[in-house]
């Protein structure tokens, strides 16, 4: 079960070097999450504006292996690797045709009105499986 998200690097993702910026690949990531989520049916607005519910990175661990450059199709493959409670654990890379360029693990937690976590039990019941 592994979602695809295509992007192209603007130039305002690039340092003066014509390379992205590193705090960008978190950009990248995000964007690709949130069409994942949006693909499984999640409609992220109105759980927040019906339940409360929002997700947090809680953790990422990003292993940067390659350079993107300006110009770059990039491909971000998110794969979920795991699901407890209120935690959800993806693994997300970014490609440029087939050469890995960075290798993220990163833990969602999901948070109901107050902060506290909430379950994801229901929300996200397909992954279980």
């Amino acid at each position: 079960m592994t979602h695809r998200f295509t992007l192209r690097v603007y130039y305002e993702d690039t340092d003066l070097a014509g390379i992205v910026y590193y705090a960008n690949y978190l950009k990248f990531i995000e964007r690709a999450r949130s069409e994942w989520v949006r693909d499984l049916g999640i409609d992220q607005r109105r759980l927040k504006e019906e339940k409360g519910i929002v997700f947090a990175v809680r953790r990422i661990e990003a292993d940067y292996l390659s350079p993107a450059r300006f110009d770059d199709c990039l491909t971000v493959l998110t794969r979920p690797l795991s699901m407890t409670g209120a935690r959800l654990v993806l693994d997300q890379n970014v490609m440029r045709d087939r050469t890995v360029l960075l290798q993220a693990r990163v833990t969602l937690v999901a948070l109901g009105p107050d902060g506290a976590p909430q379950r994801l039990a229901g929300h996200f019941g397909q992954l279980r499986k």
